[in-house]
């Protein structure tokens, strides 16, 4: 029986790290269902982030043709080096997700993404992969549980990380944990979400760049009215943005969470019909 993540981490005089969001999770049955959820087959390639002490990788090498393994703290080599000496198909590399060129490494394999990663930087994460030149076909990610309720809100509730997710794919939470599957127990519960991604957006635009501009302004200024977030966010004069709205059949009131993303579609085909005329 494998050892638990303390007493592995204990045997190496490793103490867990704070400011890298270390809660490694020691529950067999969690661990399954984050397995379960990927559902990865003999014949995908899986991307993990954060190997931790390797739990939830073992897993994942046992059913998956390989596993490329990504952990940025060195201090866990070695009990990582050891625990997959014999897995030919367990590849770790000890680096930066965030600075991981996606598409140099899995080449032209589709791929699958599972990770239990530090609540921290899971949008940063979430991001990047969605934003990749490369996509995966799926991901899936333990979080927090309040992030994993924002993912997949609704007009009303909607989030940038919202549109995001459901911009390039369709998101659900397939299970919520308590505290007590990690050590050290964080103070939240936690979810499992799973994305799986279009191959092609939700909605048609222009281009995702400019779709994401225009978001992104939208929400540049939470509690202002869209009009006014939007001017500050595209720095334009008010009056320009409010009729920019307003040609998107939007009342220009209203504030950027409430907007669903065939609104921001419309919203995002006028400001590329504003740019085209200028």
């Amino acid at each position: 029986m494998s050892r638990s993540p303390k007493a592995l981490l204990d045997s190496y005089d490793i103490l867990p790290k704070k400011s890298l969001g270390q809660n490694f999770m020691h529950d067999p049955r969690a661990l399954e269902k984050i397995v379960a959820a990927a559902a990865p087959t003999p014949y995908d390639t899986v991307v993990e982030v954060g190997a931790g002490t390797g739990a939830l990788t073992e897993l994942l090498a046992r059913a998956a043709k390989q596993v490329f393994s990504i952990e940025v703290d060195q201090r866990l080599r070695p009990i990582l080096e050891e625990r997959f000496d014999d897995f030919a198909n367990v590849y770790l590399l000890f680096s930066d997700i965030l600075k991981t060129d996606i598409s140099a490494l899995v080449g032209s394999e589709t791929y699958i993404v599972a990770a239990n990663v530090p609540y921290y930087i899971s949008s940063a994460i979430l991001w990047h992969f969605l934003e990749s030149q490369r996509p995966p076909q799926r991901m899936v990610l333990t979080m927090q549980y309040e992030v994993a309720e924002r993912i997949i809100g609704a007009p009303g509730a909607m989030t940038l990380l919202s549109i995001a997710a459901q911009y390039y794919g369709v998101p659900r939470i397939v299970s919520k944990f308590s505290p007590a599957v990690f050590w050290p127990r964080p103070n939240i519960d936690s979810a499992i979400v799973r994305i799986d991604t279009h191959e092609t957006a939700a909605v048609e635009t222009p281009s995702s760049r400019l779709f994401f501009r225009v978001v992104k302004a939208g929400f540049s200024m939470k509690r202002k009215q869209l009009k006014n977030a939007l001017a500050g966010g595209l720095r334009i004069k008010a009056a320009a943005a409010r009729d920019l709205v307003a040609a998107a059949d939007i009342d220009p009131q209203r504030r950027a969470e409430t907007l669903s993303l065939s609104e921001w579609e419309r919203l995002t085909r006028v400001v590329a019909d504003s740019e085209a005329a200028l």
